[in-house]
Protein backbone atom coordinates (compact mmCIF):
# COMPACT_ATOMS: atom_id res chain seq x y z
CA UNK A 1 0.00 0.00 0.00
CA UNK A 2 2.96 2.37 0.76
CA UNK A 3 4.57 1.11 -2.25
CA UNK A 4 1.55 2.50 -4.35
CA UNK A 5 1.08 5.54 -2.54
CA UNK A 6 4.71 6.16 -3.00
CA UNK A 7 4.27 5.98 -6.97
CA UNK A 8 1.10 7.90 -6.76
CA UNK A 9 3.25 11.03 -5.43
CA UNK A 10 5.99 10.32 -7.66
CA UNK A 11 3.08 10.36 -10.92
CA UNK A 12 1.82 13.65 -9.22
CA UNK A 13 5.52 15.27 -8.76
CA UNK A 14 6.16 14.71 -12.54
CA UNK A 15 3.02 15.16 -13.81
CA UNK A 16 3.23 18.88 -12.15
CA UNK A 17 6.59 19.46 -13.32
CA UNK A 18 5.69 18.66 -16.97
CA UNK A 19 2.90 21.13 -16.39
CA UNK A 20 4.87 24.14 -14.87
CA UNK A 21 7.41 23.27 -18.34
CA UNK A 22 4.43 23.78 -20.53
CA UNK A 23 3.51 26.73 -18.86
CA UNK A 24 7.16 28.20 -19.13
CA UNK A 25 6.98 27.73 -22.66
CA UNK A 26 3.58 28.94 -23.22
CA UNK A 27 4.65 31.74 -21.18
CA UNK A 28 8.00 32.22 -23.37
CA UNK A 29 6.21 32.19 -26.23
CA UNK A 30 3.91 34.94 -25.62
CA UNK A 31 6.32 37.08 -24.00
CA UNK A 32 7.86 36.61 -27.45
CA UNK A 33 4.80 37.25 -29.60
CA UNK A 34 3.77 40.34 -27.47
CA UNK A 35 7.59 41.92 -27.79
CA UNK A 36 6.78 41.54 -31.78
CA UNK A 37 3.59 43.11 -31.38
CA UNK A 38 4.83 46.24 -29.45
CA UNK A 39 8.05 46.02 -31.79
CA UNK A 40 5.71 46.28 -35.07
CA UNK A 41 3.24 48.60 -33.24
CA UNK A 42 6.47 50.55 -32.56
CA UNK A 43 7.53 50.55 -36.10
CA UNK A 44 3.83 51.71 -37.61
CA UNK A 45 3.52 54.50 -35.42
CA UNK A 46 6.14 56.73 -37.41
CA UNK A 47 9.41 57.56 -38.24
CA UNK A 48 11.97 57.40 -35.09
CA UNK A 49 14.63 60.07 -34.42
CA UNK A 50 17.33 58.88 -36.35
CA UNK A 51 14.70 58.43 -39.52
CA UNK A 52 13.88 62.20 -39.62
CA UNK A 53 17.76 63.16 -39.02
CA UNK A 54 18.84 60.51 -41.48
CA UNK A 55 16.02 62.12 -43.95
CA UNK A 56 16.88 65.93 -43.27
CA UNK A 57 20.89 64.78 -43.62
CA UNK A 58 20.15 63.91 -47.31
CA UNK A 59 17.89 66.27 -48.26
CA UNK A 60 20.74 68.97 -46.79
CA UNK A 61 23.05 67.26 -48.68
CA UNK A 62 21.22 67.12 -52.06
CA UNK A 63 20.92 70.82 -51.51
CA UNK A 64 24.73 71.27 -51.55
CA UNK A 65 25.35 68.93 -54.04
CA UNK A 66 23.20 70.50 -56.59
CA UNK A 67 24.53 73.81 -55.57
CA UNK A 68 27.94 72.69 -56.11
CA UNK A 69 28.25 69.45 -57.75
CA UNK A 70 25.59 70.30 -59.73
CA UNK A 71 26.38 73.06 -61.73
CA UNK A 72 30.26 71.34 -62.74
CA UNK A 73 28.76 67.70 -64.19
CA UNK A 74 27.47 68.57 -67.20
CA UNK A 75 26.48 66.16 -70.24
CA UNK A 76 25.74 68.00 -73.10
CA UNK A 77 23.40 70.14 -71.03
CA UNK A 78 21.94 67.66 -69.14
CA UNK A 79 22.70 67.18 -65.31
CA UNK A 80 21.37 64.77 -62.12
CA UNK A 81 18.85 66.12 -59.89
CA UNK A 82 20.69 65.91 -56.34
CA UNK A 83 17.80 66.48 -54.59
CA UNK A 84 15.13 64.24 -56.07
CA UNK A 85 17.87 61.79 -55.90
CA UNK A 86 18.28 62.24 -52.09
CA UNK A 87 15.00 61.88 -51.21
CA UNK A 88 14.24 58.82 -53.64
CA UNK A 89 17.33 56.77 -51.11
CA UNK A 90 15.77 59.08 -48.19
CA UNK A 91 12.69 56.90 -48.67
CA UNK A 92 14.20 53.55 -49.82
CA UNK A 93 16.21 53.69 -46.46
CA UNK A 94 13.31 54.82 -43.93
CA UNK A 95 10.22 52.91 -45.64
CA UNK A 96 8.11 55.76 -44.40
CA UNK A 97 4.28 55.82 -45.11
CA UNK A 98 2.33 57.43 -47.72
CA UNK A 99 1.72 60.87 -45.81
CA UNK A 100 5.51 60.88 -44.52
CA UNK A 101 6.53 59.77 -47.89
CA UNK A 102 3.99 63.37 -48.87
CA UNK A 103 5.66 65.62 -46.36
CA UNK A 104 9.00 64.47 -47.06
CA UNK A 105 8.47 65.57 -51.18
CA UNK A 106 6.61 68.65 -49.73
CA UNK A 107 10.19 69.56 -47.77
CA UNK A 108 12.03 68.84 -50.97
CA UNK A 109 10.04 71.06 -52.93
CA UNK A 110 10.41 73.93 -50.32
CA UNK A 111 14.25 73.34 -50.34
CA UNK A 112 14.12 73.60 -54.15
CA UNK A 113 12.42 77.13 -53.73
CA UNK A 114 15.78 78.50 -51.86
CA UNK A 115 17.95 77.44 -55.18
CA UNK A 116 17.56 79.08 -58.80
CA UNK A 117 15.23 77.98 -60.72
CA UNK A 118 10.92 78.71 -61.12
CA UNK A 119 9.26 79.02 -58.23
CA UNK A 120 6.65 76.70 -56.46
CA UNK A 121 6.34 74.03 -59.29
CA UNK A 122 8.85 72.21 -56.81
CA UNK A 123 6.14 71.86 -54.44
CA UNK A 124 4.02 69.48 -56.83
CA UNK A 125 6.47 67.81 -59.15
CA UNK A 126 8.56 66.73 -55.86
CA UNK A 127 5.48 65.50 -53.95
CA UNK A 128 4.54 63.32 -56.86
CA UNK A 129 8.24 62.68 -57.02
CA UNK A 130 8.38 60.98 -53.25
CA UNK A 131 4.48 59.99 -53.67
CA UNK A 132 5.54 57.48 -56.52
CA UNK A 133 9.04 56.56 -54.95
CA UNK A 134 7.02 55.41 -51.57
CA UNK A 135 4.33 53.65 -53.67
CA UNK A 136 7.15 51.41 -56.05
CA UNK A 137 8.89 50.52 -52.94
CA UNK A 138 5.97 48.51 -51.85
CA UNK A 139 6.40 46.34 -55.33
CA UNK A 140 9.27 43.28 -54.75
CA UNK A 141 11.29 43.92 -57.95
CA UNK A 142 14.07 41.37 -56.65
CA UNK A 143 15.69 39.05 -59.73
CA UNK A 144 17.65 36.34 -57.54
CA UNK A 145 20.08 38.21 -55.08
CA UNK A 146 20.03 41.89 -57.23
CA UNK A 147 17.13 44.30 -55.91
CA UNK A 148 16.34 46.34 -58.50
CA UNK A 149 14.13 49.15 -56.14
CA UNK A 150 16.56 51.71 -56.09
CA UNK A 151 17.24 51.70 -60.15
CA UNK A 152 13.87 51.43 -61.20
CA UNK A 153 11.89 53.65 -58.38
CA UNK A 154 14.42 56.22 -58.88
CA UNK A 155 14.13 56.21 -62.55
CA UNK A 156 10.31 56.33 -62.60
CA UNK A 157 10.00 58.56 -59.64
CA UNK A 158 12.21 61.10 -61.56
CA UNK A 159 10.57 60.70 -64.42
CA UNK A 160 7.43 61.14 -62.63
CA UNK A 161 9.03 64.04 -61.21
CA UNK A 162 9.83 66.38 -64.26
CA UNK A 163 7.29 65.30 -65.97
CA UNK A 164 4.94 66.89 -63.91
CA UNK A 165 7.30 69.87 -63.51
CA UNK A 166 7.67 70.39 -66.87
CA UNK A 167 3.57 69.93 -67.58
CA UNK A 168 3.00 72.82 -64.70
CA UNK A 169 5.24 74.74 -66.79
CA UNK A 170 2.65 74.55 -70.07
CA UNK A 171 0.03 74.59 -67.66
CA UNK A 172 0.95 77.58 -65.11
CA UNK A 173 3.23 79.56 -67.44
CA UNK A 174 2.25 78.96 -70.91
CA UNK A 175 5.15 77.27 -72.17
CA UNK A 176 5.63 76.78 -75.45
CA UNK A 177 4.01 73.01 -76.60
CA UNK A 178 6.88 72.52 -79.11
CA UNK A 179 9.90 73.93 -76.21
CA UNK A 180 8.94 71.10 -73.92
CA UNK A 181 9.35 68.34 -76.40
CA UNK A 182 12.88 69.30 -75.85
CA UNK A 183 12.48 68.41 -72.05
CA UNK A 184 11.86 65.20 -72.97
CA UNK A 185 15.99 63.49 -73.47
CA UNK A 186 16.44 66.18 -70.11
CA UNK A 187 14.34 64.32 -67.47
CA UNK A 188 15.34 60.89 -69.56
CA UNK A 189 18.56 61.17 -68.60
CA UNK A 190 18.03 62.66 -65.51
CA UNK A 191 16.47 59.84 -64.21
CA UNK A 192 19.24 57.74 -65.63
CA UNK A 193 21.70 59.40 -63.63
CA UNK A 194 19.94 60.05 -60.74
CA UNK A 195 19.14 55.75 -60.77
CA UNK A 196 22.92 55.43 -60.75
CA UNK A 197 23.57 57.61 -58.49
CA UNK A 198 21.08 56.20 -55.66
CA UNK A 199 21.92 52.67 -56.63
CA UNK A 200 25.36 53.15 -56.30
CA UNK A 201 25.12 54.83 -52.38
CA UNK A 202 21.94 52.59 -51.23
CA UNK A 203 24.09 48.76 -50.65
CA UNK A 204 27.07 51.21 -48.46
CA UNK A 205 24.53 52.87 -46.42
CA UNK A 206 22.23 50.03 -45.74
CA UNK A 207 25.33 48.33 -44.11
CA UNK A 208 26.95 51.88 -42.37
CA UNK A 209 23.30 52.18 -40.96
CA UNK A 210 22.50 48.42 -40.30
CA UNK A 211 19.14 48.48 -42.36
CA UNK A 212 17.05 45.68 -42.85
CA UNK A 213 16.32 44.65 -46.52
CA UNK A 214 13.72 45.41 -48.22
CA UNK A 215 12.01 42.01 -47.75
CA UNK A 216 12.17 42.65 -44.24
CA UNK A 217 11.26 46.02 -43.85
CA UNK A 218 8.00 45.05 -45.66
CA UNK A 219 6.97 42.03 -43.79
Amino acid sequence: MTETNNRETVFETVSEGIATQGSKRELAVDSKSTGKRELKGAKNKGLDISALILVAVLLAAGAVLKMTVGTVVNFFGMKPNFIIAMYCLAILLVRPRVYQAAIIGLIAGGICQLLPGTPYINFISELLGALAMVLLILIPMKIGKLNLQPVVGTFLSTVISGGSFTLCLFIFLGADASSLVAYVPIVLTTALINSIIVQILYLPLCKVLKKDSPEAALS
